[in-house]
C-alpha cells in the first residue's frame, strides 16, 4: 500500500513512513477522510481524497467518510479573511447532499464496508464547559498560534470561532478512534497542522497509537488553479457542472500534467499508466491519456451512459460521429461550454455566423462560406445567402455552426 502511495505521489508528509507500513502489514486499517460543507456540492478538489479513500478500501481497508455538519458550521481558517457563516439549515440541506454524492465512490458491503458519519452526532450534543474542560485544556495555546495559517490571521484578526476549528477536528478524530478504532487521518497538505493536531490530542488523551499522511497539493503547470474551468469550479454535481463539461476539463488537461493526474486519480496499472505517459512524450497530438483519464473519471462520477454521450458529443461537433444521437441535455451542455447564442427567430447563415461570435462581421462569414469552411449541422454551406428552415434544427430548437474544423458554436431558438 505505502509502496503504491508513493509511486503515486500520494504522500507529501506522514507521521511516519516505517509505522505506516507496518500498521497495513498487520491487517486492515480503519481509516478517516472528511469533507466539510462549505458549498452544496463536492469539486475536483475533492476528489484527490475520495480517489485516496477508494484507493485504500480496494486494498482491503476500511473507511469512514466524515461529513462535517459540525466543523462546517465554523469553516476552517483562510489566509485572506474571516468565512461567512452558513445557516445551519442551509449547512444541514448540503450534509444530506455530500453524503448522497459520496456514496458512489466506495463499497457498503463486505468486511471492510465503509460507513458515512457527521461529527454534529458528538460534537452538537457537548455542552461550552464539557468542551473546555475535555477537550480544550489538551491544546498549548502557543503551538495552535504557530500555526501558518493563524500566524497569517494575527495581524487582520482572527475569531476565536476559527481559532478553534482545529480543537474540533482534532476531536472528531479522537471519537472515531475511541468508536470506531480509526487508526488513521488524511487529508489535503493544507491539514497537515490540523491532522498532527489530533495526533498528538489522543495522545495527551491516553489513546492510540494513531497516525496520518497528507496528499499533496495538486497545481496545473501554467500556474492557474486546478479544479477551475472557464464557467468557475468543476463542481461533481451534474446539475452544477455537466458530465460533458466534467469530461472536457480532463480532456483539455495540459501535457505537463496528464501524467501526475493518471498517478493522483486513476485506478489503472502501473504499467498502464506509463504506457500512457510514454504516448504523451511521443504522440503528444493523439491526447491518449487525456482520453483515458477523461473516460476513466467521468464514469466513476457520472456512470458509463454520460460518458458514452460526451463522448460522442466531443467528437460529433467536429464532425465525426452524429449530432442526431445525442440526448438534449448533452447537446445542449457541450453549446454552452462553446457558446451558446439564443435567438428568436432564424436569420441567414451568414447572419448566424455573426450572432454565434464566429466571425467579426457579414463580410467575413460570407467570405467563410464561399471558401467552403462554413458547417451547419456538420454539412458544409456553400451558399452565402443559404437559409436555414426549422426543419433543421436539432431536437426542435439547437443548431451547431462551426468555422474551419474546430471553432463552433450553439444557437438556441427560444421557443
Amino acid at each position: 500500500m505505502i509502496d503504491d502511495l508513493q509511486w503515486r505521489g500520494l504522500i507529501q508528509d506522514s507521521t511516519g513512513l516505517d509505522e505506516l507500513r507496518a500498521q497495513f502489514d498487520n491487517g486492515t486499517v480503519t481509516f478517516y477522510v472528511g469533507f466539510d460543507p462549505t458549498a452544496p456540492s463536492l469539486h475536483v478538489g475533492n476528489l484527490m481524497q475520495i480517489a485516496t479513500a477508494r484507493r485504500l478500501q480496494l486494498a482491503g481497508n476500511r473507511p469512514l467518510l466524515l461529513v462535517g455538519g459540525a466543523t462546517g458550521q465554523i469553516g476552517d481558517p483562510k489566509e485572506s479573511a474571516e468565512r461567512s457563516l452558513n445557516p445551519p439549515e442551509v449547512v444541514a440541506s448540503w450534509v444530506e447532499r455530500i453524503r448522497e454524492q459520496l456514496s458512489p465512490f466506495v463499497s457498503y458491503t463486505g468486511d471492510n464496508a465503509a460507513q458515512l458519519v457527521n461529527n454534529l452526532d458528538w460534537t452538537g450534543v457537548m455542552s461550552v464547559v464539557e468542551f473546555l474542560r475535555d477537550v480544550g485544556k489538551h491544546f498549548p495555546v502557543n503551538k495552535m498560534l504557530a500555526r501558518e495559517v493563524v500566524r497569517a490571521r494575527l495581524e487582520s484578526g482572527i475569531s476565536y470561532t476559527e481559532f478553534s476549528y482545529q480543537l474540533l477536528q482534532s476531536h472528531d478524530y479522537y471519537e472515531l478512534h475511541t468508536r470506531y478504532g480509526c487508526q488513521l487521518q488524511f487529508g489535503g497538505s493544507d491539514q497537515w497542522g490540523n491532522i498532527t493536531a489530533g495526533v498528538d490530542y489522543i495522545r495527551r488523551r491516553g489513546a492510540g497509537p494513531v497516525h496520518a499522511f497528507v496528499t499533496p497539493l495538486v497545481t496545473k503547470a501554467d500556474g492557474t488553479k486546478f479544479g477551475k474551468s472557464e464557467g468557475g469550479a468543476v463542481w461533481l454535481d451534474p446539475t452544477m457542472t455537466s458530465p460533458y463539461a466534467f469530461y472536457q476539463f480532463w480532456i483539455n488537461a495540459a501535457d505537463q500534467d496528464v501524467g501526475r493526474y493518471l498517478r493522483y486519480f486513476s485506478f489503472r496499472s502501473h504499467a498502464e499508466i506509463e504506457e500512457l505517459e510514454r504516448a504523451t512524450a511521443e504522440r503528444p497530438q493523439a491526447r491518449l491519456a487525456q482520453r483515458a483519464l477523461a473516460e476513466e473519471l467521468t464514469t466513476l462520477v457520472h456512470g458509463e451512459e454520460e460518458t458514452r454521450q460526451a463522448v460522442a458529443a466531443s467528437q460529433a461537433l467536429f464532425g465525426r460521429g452524429s449530432l442526431d444521437e445525442l440526448a438534449p441535455q448533452t447537446l445542449r451542455a457541450a453549446l454552452t461550454e462553446a457558446g451558446l447564442v439564443r435567438l428568436a427567430e432564424l436569420p441567414s447563415v451568414a447572419v448566424l455566423l455573426k450572432e454565434a461570435g464566429l466571425v467579426a462581421s457579414l463580410n467575413e462569414a460570407r467570405r467563410a462560406i464561399s471558401e467552403g469552411g462554413a458547417y451547419v449541422n456538420n454539412e458544409r454551406v456553400s451558399d452565402v445567402d443559404a437559409e436555414v428552415g426549422p426543419q433543421s434544427l436539432l431536437h426542435g430548437r439547437y443548431l451547431v455552426l462551426r468555422r474551419g474544423k474546430r471553432t463552433f458554436a450553439g444557437i438556441e431558438l427560444a421557443v
